[in-house]
Order: C-alpha cells, then structure tokens, then sequence
C-alpha cells in the first residue's frame, strides 16, 4: 500500500473511532437523563446503578459488532422477574429483530420430579419427604452453565421445557439463538454456580409482603393449595435468606419489583430508540 493509501486508513480509523466515541458519550447522557426522570417517580424502575459499567457496555457494542452480552436477571420468588424480561423483551420486539436477544429461565431447568411426586401421592406428602423446589440443587444449574457459555461462543441451544403441575422435564424442548443479547432469569443466576458468566447482574427487590401476595395467586394456577401451599412458602422464604437475598451484593442493577408492567416496556423503549437514534446517526 502506498504512503497515501496508508495515511487514508489511518485517517478513516481516527474518524471512526472519533465518531463511536461521540456516540458512546451521547448514548450515556441520554441514559443519564432517562435515569433522572426516572429518579422523579414515584415508583422509579431503576433502585442503583453502576453507571460506570454503562459506558463500558456501550463501548464495547459500538466497537465490536460480535460482541455478545450475557444478562442475569435475579430476585425472590414471585419478585416480578419474569415481568421485568417479559416487557424488556416486548419492547425489543417493537423496535428490533427476534434475532437480536434470547432468553433463558432457570424455571426450566427445574430437574424431573414427577416420579417423586406420583410416589408421594400429592405436593404436600412430597414436601414431607424433606424434597426441597427451592435450593439450588432442585435446578439443573450445570446444563444451564453449560448452554450459557454455547450460546456465548456462538452456538444455539435447546433448552428443556418444565411442567409446574406434573413435575415434569422435557428435553431439548425449545431451540435458543446465539444472539448478541442473552437474558437468564431466574432464582439462582447470580450465584456461585452462574454469576461469573454475566456481563450485567441485575436484581428485582421487592418487599415480603408483596412478594407473599403474588407468590400465592401464582401457587393456585400450580395446583397448590392449603397446607402444601403455606409448607412450600415457608421454604420459599428460608431458603431466600441463604441462596437468593445474598446475592444483591452482586447486582451491577437492582431493579424495583413494585412498578408497573407498561412503565418497564416505556423506560426500555425510551432506552432503545436512543440508542437506534445515535448509532443510525453515526453510521
């Protein structure tokens, strides 16, 4: 290549990364002022924040187009979770291609119990044998270790399906994407078994009362009821002590489980079309 050849390359690389350091920096102004508006409600999405850890996030999308992101999204039983992915996703489905993110739920990988149960007679006989739903053990954490980092190397998964009522374990039930966004919810994704895989750490809190509330509506659509219902929760909240509200110390995000479905899907779209408005402008 001739001196000139080189001198254009060179130029055209200063150029480029003079324009991705604009956008990162408009980027994360224009998130800054969507977590001051949202600081001004009276149920704010956001509870803490590692802002530093968004610069860097954002840097390395805008710089490296394989980058991949690993999201972990945890909280209590019944925190709202589920909700919090659900709407997130909604909002990228507005706005994105399917393409771009997948979701994992640690739900899923709960391991096949319905022998036990069928052996028992009932949840409640079950729940007498000492057989816990809500310790670590009770999920197939290490296929859920293993599909994570495939899907972060760039291959697709299936991932097993979980039926609540029967306790049952489908296998390679549903195929997952190697996308540049994975989302992993679930009870014990920022543990010891998972939380180093993550780029983001996010944790949903929410208070007990609210958590005890929801938490029974949703055992009456799993076929528990009564003493079975009352024995599983109580579980529920000592095993939350010791495996779940520990690892809030490990969020980069804590989220407030309090707020509503629609304010999570505007807070996300407003954070999307920002991004879409600065990247198109610097392309």
């Amino acid at each position: 290549m001739s001196k000139d050849g080189i001198l254009e390359t060179s130029q055209y690389k200063i150029s480029q990364e003079r324009d991705i350091s604009i956008a990162v920096f408009k980027i994360v102004d224009g998130i800054k002022d969507i977590l001051e508006e949202d600081r001004q409600q009276k149920q704010p999405l956001i509870l803490s924040i590692n802002e530093k850890l968004i610069i860097k996030t954002v840097k390395e999308f805008l710089t490296n187009k394989h980058k991949q992101c690993l999201i972990g999204i945890t909280g209590e039983s019944a925190s709202g979770k589920t909700t919090l992915v659900n709407y997130v996703s909604k909002a990228l489905r507005k706005k994105l291609f399917n393409e771009t993110y997948t979701t994992l739920c640690c739900d899923d990988y709960y391991k096949d119990t319905s022998e036990e149960l069928k052996a028992a007679g009932s949840y409640e006989e079950l729940y007498k044998t000492g057989f816990s739903f809500d310790k670590p053990d009770a999920i197939n954490l290490d296929l859920m270790r293993a599909h994570l980092i495939s899907l972060k190397n760039g291959c697709g998964v299936n991932a097993p399906e979980y039926d609540f009522v029967t306790c049952e374990s489908i296998p390679n039930r549903a195929y997952k994407n190697p996308t540049r966004a994975i989302l992993a919810e679930g009870l014990y994704v920022l543990g010891d078994e998972l939380v180093d895989l993550f780029d983001i750490k996010v944790y949903v809190f929410t208070p007990f009362e609210k958590i005890k509330e929801r938490w029974f509506t949703r055992a009456i659509l799993r076929g528990k009821t009564g003493s079975a219902a009352e024995h599983q929760f109580n579980d529920v909240n000592t095993t939350a002590q010791i495996y779940i509200r520990p690892t809030m110390q490990n969020a980069d995000i804590v989220i407030n489980g309090l707020t509503s479905a629609e304010y999570i899907e505007e807070i996300t779209t407003k954070v999307i079309n920002l991004i879409n408005d600065v990247v198109n402008f610097y392309k």
